[in-house]
């Protein structure tokens, strides 16, 4: 299991599958996606992950370049899962076609 501290998300779990979400506070547009790219991929490697599930239950919007980061996971070889994502974000994932290529669900906390 990795053992670094990420600057950009809060890791839930590290392993096969790989939990990451985002404090209550956070706005996706203040976060620097080049290093939370970087961070998901030593994430991944580090821990051999397949799936990786983003918990998305405090974000309404995503930033343009959020969708390229989620885009960008696919030659990571990793399936990807959004958690509780805002009707906001799944019409835009709808819009790009980026829904193709991940799962989502919606689960009660």
């Amino acid at each position: 299991m990795t053992t670094f501290t990420p600057k950009t998300f809060q890791i839930y779990q590290a392993g096969e599958l790989t939990v990451v979400g985002f404090e209550a506070k956070t706005s996706l547009h203040q976060i620097d996606l080049a290093l939370c790219r970087e961070e998901l991929a030593k994430l991944v490697e580090e821990n051999q992950t397949r799936f990786l599930a983003f918990d998305l239950t405090n974000i309404r919007v995503f930033p343009s370049g959020m969708l390229g980061l989620l885009a960008s996971l696919r030659r990571l070889d990793v399936e990807v899962h959004l958690y509780n994502a805002s009707s906001d974000i799944v019409e835009v994932l709808e819009i790009t076609g980026l829904k193709r290529f991940m799962q989502l669900h919606q689960v009660s906390l």
